[in-house]
């Protein structure tokens, strides 16, 4: 490889406050539980806005937050945010050598913003872009309940974006347009970036960056419009100018406004998506490709990793805060090296591979974000979990 390939993305780096071992099914937690859709109560595998959560208890969330941790402190205080976390399981998979990932964002002038400041110069992502506003730095609390849904676990976050507010087009320079790779990470965190992503889309695209999408729900055009399915962008014609688009299944539902997985996937093939992923929490993940950039691919249909299953039988130690961010990271990572290995078309199953064991391996430790205490530690410690989910679909394809 003659040059340095640049990866970049734009989207929300927030202090993510975790707590775990919370009984989503407990009598503490039952009056904050959701209704009906967008009403700002709490769901489970769902964000909702902390201003939002406050007016649907009738009251203040750091007296709600007391009440449902039992006044306790959080188990752990990491970097967040799908856009960053995702990135920095990229930068930690590719070769610093001869791969740069820069990472576009806001934080506030305060503690929050330090701490992030601070945490992220231990990981190998280009911070240069990371910006400081006056607002508050963005922060989510993690409610974690590793027992739910019959011991796989899930998470439901409360966030505050406060200065990803601040995060406009304009944040957006000329390098990150002329990058090899442009990833939109959980833009709905970012709402000003989020409600161009139309423009910002086509202008990557001109400029002949390869266009990834990872999503998040889209909390504030829940509330908004409940009834409609979520805009992306000024106009659906996002969809025919993202290379890559990374859902999970409720947020792929409520992209396309379909009520079943298989109108949505008519939806995004029909909006010329060039390949899309969907993935479904502990449940196969679904995928595709027109064959433009991925090799073509009718519906894809992958497990989960046996060997991360079987470990986590042991190893109780994490949590699963980070699997989808760390699953779109290791499949963006895939895509950048078959690319830059000169694949004519990579292979989408090699991609989502990489982003299952990724996924994950996350939930060996707490919070999103693994930090390495030598490069190249992440990349060893996946590899074993790498092979052998490679004879385990190989084994599934011979039955």
């Amino acid at each position: 490889m003659s040059r340095i390939i640049r990866v970049s993305g734009v989207g929300c780096c927030l202090v993510d406050k975790l707590y775990t071992k919370v009984d989503f099914n407990g009598a503490i937690l039952k009056p904050y539980l959701s209704k009906e859709n967008g009403d700002g109560g709490l769901v489970s595998g769902q964000l909702v806005f902390a201003e939002e959560f406050e007016n649907f208890a009738g009251k203040d969330f750091e007296h709600i937050l007391n009440e449902i941790v039992d006044g306790k402190t959080p188990d752990k205080i990491n970097i967040g945010g799908p856009a960053i976390v995702a990135l920095i399981n990229v930068a930690q998979i590719l070769n610093k050598k001869s791969f740069e990932v820069k990472f576009y964002g806001k934080a506030g002038n305060d503690e929050g913003g330090e701490f992030l400041a601070a945490q992220l110069k231990k990981t190998p992502v280009n911070i240069d872009n990371f910006l400081v506003s006056g607002e508050i730095t963005p922060n989510t609390v993690v409610l974690s309940d590793p027992d739910f849904d019959n011991g796989h676990g899930e998470r439901m976050f409360i966030s505050s974006i406060a200065a990803a507010w601040e995060m406009i087009p304009d944040d957006l320079d000329e390098e990150f347009f002329s990058s090899d790779f442009v990833v939109f990470g959980a833009t709905a965190l970012t709402p000003n970036i989020h409600d161009r992503l139309t423009s910002l889309l086509k202008k990557a695209k001109y400029n002949g960056s390869i266009t990834i999408v990872n999503t998040v729900y889209d909390f504030r055009n829940e509330k908004e419009n409940p009834q409609m399915k979520w805009p992306l962008g000024e106009s659906d014609e996002s969809y025919k100018n993202i290379d890559l688009l990374i859902m999970d299944m409720v947020e792929a539902l409520r992209l396309s406004g379909k009520d079943n997985p298989e109108d949505a996937f008519q939806f995004f093939e029909e909006k010329e998506v060039s390949a899309f992923i969907i993935t479904n929490g502990s449940q196969n993940i679904f995928a595709f490709s027109d064959g433009r950039l991925f090799e073509k691919q009718d519906k894809l249909n992958l497990p989960v990793s046996q060997a991360v299953a079987e470990d986590l039988k042991q190893n109780t130690n994490g949590d699963t805060t980070g699997c989808g961010d760390n699953f779109a990271g290791g499949v963006i990572a895939s895509l950048v090296r078959q690319v830059c290995s000169d694949n004519k078309q990579p292979d989408l199953t090699e991609a989502c591979t990489w982003g299952i064991v990724t996924g994950g391996f996350s939930c060996f430790y707490l919070g999103g974000t693994y930090f390495e205490e030598l490069e190249g530690e992440k990349l060893t410690k996946l590899k074993p979990f790498y092979e052998l989910y490679k004879k385990q679909i190989r084994y599934l394809n011979n039955i």
